[in-house]
């Protein structure tokens, strides 16, 4: 494997870890940000969103029009524009600019985490798919993990450095591009939408609907619980939530190597049924310490259900691997969307009812819903 070759591979997983700390590192940095630009607090939050809405949507398709435009073009156009959105995002003057930059933001990462995650299927022997998707996947943890942390130490100077450093990274990244392989274009067949929408790739995408809305998706209610039961402070619920995407990033890559010997359907089902048991135990448990350790051991069950629709998708033939997986991933984050408006009322109601009954429905839905082949894409 030449230089070359190894600095492209590595580019792969840095842009697994650019997307999730792009749309993350404003968390810490709300009031900073609000103080800045004139706004509340609250209407900064909304930055989240408006990173989060057009990358769900744009990812139903970007992986399918990306692969058609050619994979190296649209990535590196797309990290293009990442990076002048983040600089958009450095000399913003006024709350709504910095708005039109997350929108800029959101919607280049759409066309950038498909194609990665084909690009890594395409030059990655079959036995051995699992473990480089755990390590994508673990690269996808860190940047959610870190960005408040950096986002946070960044503010403490200027929140606008922190786009300044993600602008650059980006220009980095197009510059190095995407390894060499073979592909839709390569072969002269467009790769098609529909072939993406392939009955089998939604049932996956359900499946990874639920995981992510089941078990990642329910940081929040873990945030309500400790407040109201464990009386923990800000900074301590802080420290609380970490432990899901840390213990994310150290199990990703054993997960990926279990995927790789015992297939991608046992190891979803694996995650969803123990995922039910841990978000329920983190639920219902009384202590500090027992929340902890339940509440990041789910975070392993988390990585057995993600890397594993992934595999599931990317261990299959076909031309459009990449709009298929882009299919499943904008599912995935549908699922994180829809579980605060669904959960939070039911919490409301019965606290312990909103862990359990998200975690049951994967729990029966992932054995009916894997399917035991990979699905076709072409």
């Amino acid at each position: 494997m030449t230089t070359r070759v190894r600095l492209q591979r590595g580019a792969l997983y840095a842009g697994g870890f650019l997307g999730p700390f792009g749309g993350g590192v404003v968390s810490s940095m709300l009031p900073e940000l609000g103080d800045s630009l004139g706004v509340s607090t609250e209407q900064a939050a909304s930055s989240l969103t408006a990173y989060l809405l057009p990358f769900a949507a744009l990812m139903l398709v970007s992986g399918t029009y990306g692969a058609r435009w050619g994979g190296l073009r649209t990535v590196r156009v797309a990290y293009g524009v990442y990076a002048a959105a983040a600089t958009l995002s450095v000399l913003a003057p006024t709350f709504a600019v910095f708005q039109v930059s997350r929108i800029m933001q959101g919607g280049a990462n759409a066309f950038t985490t498909p194609l990665l995650l084909a690009a890594l299927a395409a030059v990655t022997p079959r036995a051995r798919l699992g473990r480089a998707l755990g390590v994508f996947g673990a690269l996808q943890a860190a940047g959610q993990t870190t960005a408040p942390l950096v986002g946070g130490v960044a503010a403490e100077v200027n929140w606008r450095l922190a786009f300044a450093a993600i602008a650059a990274v980006a220009l980095c990244l197009g510059a190095v591009g995407l390894p060499r392989s073979t592909g839709a274009a390569a072969t002269g067949t467009p790769p098609r939408l529909r072939d993406a929408l392939d009955p089998t790739v939604l049932r996956i995408g359900l499946v990874a609907l639920l995981g992510w809305g089941a078990l990642g998706g329910l940081g929040f209610l873990v945030a309500f619980r400790a407040e109201d039961a464990l009386g923990l402070d800000s900074a301590h619920r802080g420290l609380l939530l970490t432990g899901f995407g840390l213990a994310g990033i150290l199990a990703a890559r054993p997960v990926g190597i279990a995927i790789d010997r015992w297939g991608a359907r046992a190891a979803v089902i694996t995650g969803a049924v123990g995922g039910a048991v841990l978000v329920a135990a983190t639920g219902a448990l009384g202590t500090v310490g027992a929340v902890a350790v339940t509440w990041a051991l789910s975070g392993v069950a988390g990585q057995f259900v993600l890397v594993g629709v992934n595999s599931a998708i990317l261990g299959s033939e076909g031309a459009n691997r990449g709009g298929a997986v882009s299919v499943v991933q904008a599912m995935r984050f549908g699922g994180a969307a829809l579980a605060p408006v669904a959960l939070t009322p039911l919490y409301a109601v019965h606290p312990v009812a909103a862990f359990v009954l998200p975690t049951t429905v994967l729990a029966v839905a992932a054995p009916l819903l894997m399917p035991r082949r990979p699905p076709p894409t072409d």
